[in-house]
């Protein structure tokens, strides 16, 4: 697991999708594939899986994760998943929001252990 904050703030369609360009850097620099990147903002789904095309830095950022994604994922998906149905993303994020700079965890605490494990 890892959190990671950053400033200046932004709106929230930018800063979700900043989260997933971060994520993408992460996971290509592990060298991991055969990922499932399971967010909870429709329209950051949406516009990754479209061509839209326009000069707005959500766009803007948005083309730099296709790109990412097409170099380093070969067997990946990006996929838009209610905030209700994963609990443990919704925890993830809340624990998240506790930390004021980035911070990795080798191990999984306890209480998300737990979450992970009623939704299997």
């Amino acid at each position: 697991m890892k959190t990671n904050c950053f400033s200046p703030l932004c709106g929230v369609d930018v800063g979700e999708v900043v989260g997933l360009h971060t994520t993408l850097q992460w996971m290509a620099a592990l060298h991991y594939d055969n990922v499932d990147f399971d967010l909870d903002s429709k329209r950051v789904v949406n516009h990754f899986k479209s061509n839209i095309i326009d000069h707005s830095e959500f766009v803007c950022i948005i083309s730099a994760c296709r790109q990412l994604f097409i170099d380093s994922f070969q067997n990946s998906h990006v996929e838009f998943n209610r905030r209700q149905v994963n609990e443990v993303t919704h925890e993830l994020a809340q624990v998240a929001l506790s930390h004021a700079s980035s911070h990795v965890y080798d191990d999984v605490s306890s209480c998300i252990r737990t979450l992970i494990d009623n939704e299997m």
